[in-house]
């Protein structure tokens, strides 16, 4: 079972991981959340019912991982608008659909990275430093969606924008500052992979 999900009796996923797996998950985890930062209602002081329904922004992140995380809704970003008129409308639908539906996605992504810090922090480590976690159907979809955002983030910040960027990394010399970060993304990929497998009927 090391490094690799697998199903267990009644649903859910199991995998072993050990000390230093589970530090690596847990502070990629809290930096998402960190990244994520707060949700409108933690923000919202002596009214947090006006957090629930404040408006979230309008205009894209300017951090490129956050702009991965919440990519614009409308418009293929291949293609180049074909007139003015057309690239306006497109901004319009965007920030529309963006200020009414940011707000809750990134309570969701936060709640996902959140539960991830939650079921580690629960692990009993054995003698041999390490521990196998067992999650439920609910914590594996969690989980799930955790290692999405956290592989979207650490691809961001590498630049990954297609297969073939992932082929480069593979060869990347062990000496390249970017090498223990392109293990981490090929390593979260893996558990992905296999994450997804225990959840197919």
């Amino acid at each position: 079972m090391p490094g690799t999900f697998e199903p267990i009796p009644g649903g859910g996923a199991a995998v072993a991981l050990d000390d230093v797996e589970i530090s690596i998950i847990r502070s990629l985890a809290v930096q998402l959340m960190e990244l994520i930062g707060p949700g409108p209602a933690e923000d919202a002081g002596a009214d947090p019912l006006a957090g629930l329904f404040a408006d979230g922004p309008s205009e894209p992140p300017a951090d490129p991982v956050l702009r991965r995380l919440f990519p614009d809704a409308y418009g293929d970003p291949e293609r180049e608008p074909a007139s003015p008129a057309e690239a306006e409308e497109r901004q319009a639908h965007s920030a529309e659909f963006r200020r009414y539906t940011e707000n809750d996605l990134r309570a969701g992504k936060r709640e996902n990275a959140l539960a991830v810090i939650r079921t580690l922090d629960a692990l009993n480590a054995s003698d041999e430093g390490g521990a196998v976690l067992k999650l439920s159907p609910e914590e594996s979809r969690w989980w799930l969606g955790a290692l999405n955002d956290l592989r979207l983030a650490i691809g961001a910040r590498l630049e990954i924008t297609d297969e073939d960027d992932t082929e480069l990394l593979y060869r990347l010399p062990d000496e390249d500052p970017r090498k223990p970060m392109v293990m981490a993304y090929l390593w979260l990929g893996g558990l992905q992979e296999t994450l997804v497998t225990t959840l197919m009927p």
